[in-house]
């Protein structure tokens, strides 16, 4: 169902933390009506007493809210774009919460949906209701490197030149990228989820740095800048060799990739003889501080729902991730949690049914599965 284009787009922001923040107020600051919902109450609860959220950094203003509740029906209800910025971890919970009061006029956008969100998202609502038509579309990262300075006051630190987005099924992309190109001129169209989702380049900047500063972590609280000071010759091996696996998962299933060194290039300008000198000059990075603990997003949400369903659609193609499942594995130890068997995996993006490479294509961009006989089946 294509928008009219002269209507002043609306928004429902789900999620109030860094991200959520950050295009909640960017998005009020340039004229929208956005509302926020977060599950706690007590977490916005400051935002909601003042109406607004200030905004530093790249962009400076005050961005008044329409809405701001805990009520995800009345923060959802006759918007027009929904975007979901959640760990991936909360995805399955918000589907579920959003699946009965979706409306398929509305556009369900994951900022991002790391490894197979939004085949997870559809799939969860295929469940609720197997005839209603969403579209969802999947970012393959957040646009912005931010973070909240207390409850109502956001910093970003640098804006990506790009982010690749895709529609499910891709063959909405255009029609999604036509209605918010004046909003966020950044998102340009990739192929499809299976492009998005293995191009998750947080999938390896995020839970092996961790865990290999562990140490430095928890006896610094932190202390270090992530990305400048966490990322050491020895440290960016490991995070390579994890990066080949991710493109042999994703030549498999013959969907384009970049390496994460060039990735860097692409989306901040940033380069260097080395991935470490690279990541050295990513000004978008600097200042950006390591996780206060172990206890963080980058373990508990990139390893379930980014490093599982690599890891679990290797298995199904029959390629071996040792990188990976050894970061799978170390972190389960230390969060004493068995991450694969929680994590996302290719039963909870409704990709097992589907045994050869052509039928996931196919149901990717077209939403339909061809079979062997070359008929085609919802």
């Amino acid at each position: 169902m294509k928008k009219n284009l002269s209507k002043k787009l609306s928004f429902a922001i789900i999620g109030a933390g860094n991200g959520g923040q950050a295009i909640a107020a960017y998005l009020a600051l340039s004229g929208f009506k956005v509302n926020l919902y977060n599950r706690s109450l007590e977490r916005i609860i400051e935002i909601k007493q003042n109406g607004y959220i200030d905004l530093t950094g790249v962009y400076n203003g005050r961005g008044f809210l329409n809405i701001v509740t805990n009520n995800i029906e009345r923060a959802i209800k006759n918007v027009d774009i929904i975007m979901v910025v959640l760990p991936a971890s909360a995805h399955k919970f918000i589907a579920n919460k959003i699946a009965p009061i979706v409306t398929e006029g509305q556009y369900i956008v994951l900022n991002p949906g790391r490894t197979g969100g939004a085949l997870e998202f559809k799939n969860i609502i295929a469940k609720h209701n197997p005839i209603k038509d969403i579209c969802i579309v999947e970012a393959q990262t957040l646009l912005y490197a931010c973070r909240n300075i207390s409850s109502g006051q956001v910093k970003i630190f640098g804006k990506k030149n790009e982010v690749r987005v895709s529609a499910l099924p891709a063959i909405r992309t255009s029609e999604f990228l036509s209605i918010i190109h004046d909003v966020f001129p950044e998102f340009t169209a990739s192929r499809s989820v299976l492009e998005t989702s293995f191009n998750n380049i947080g999938a390896m900047l995020h839970p092996i740095p961790t865990l290999l500063n562990c140490g430095r972590i928890e006896n610094t609280f932190g202390n270090f800048q992530y990305y400048i000071d966490g990322v050491t010759p020895s440290i960016a091996k490991v995070i390579e060799q994890a990066d080949i696996e991710r493109i042999s998962i994703a030549k498999r299933l013959r969907v384009n990739t970049i390496s994460l060194r060039d990735w860097l290039q692409y989306t901040y300008g940033a380069s260097g003889e080395s991935l470490c000198e690279a990541l050295r000059n990513t000004r978008g990075y600097h200042g950006i501080m390591a996780p206060a603990n172990i206890n963080t997003r980058y373990i508990y949400e990139d390893v379930p729902q980014s490093l599982v369903p690599l890891a679990d659609m290797g298995k199904h193609l029959g390629i071996t991730t040792p990188t990976i499942d050894s970061i799978i594995q170390l972190t389960s130890i230390v969060h004493n949690t068995d991450y694969y068997k929680y994590g996302r995996k290719i039963t909870d993006m409704g990709l097992d049914r589907l045994s050869t490479v052509e039928e996931i294509k196919s149901y990717v961009i077209n939403g339909k599965i061809r079979n062997s006989n070359e008929g085609v089946v919802a």
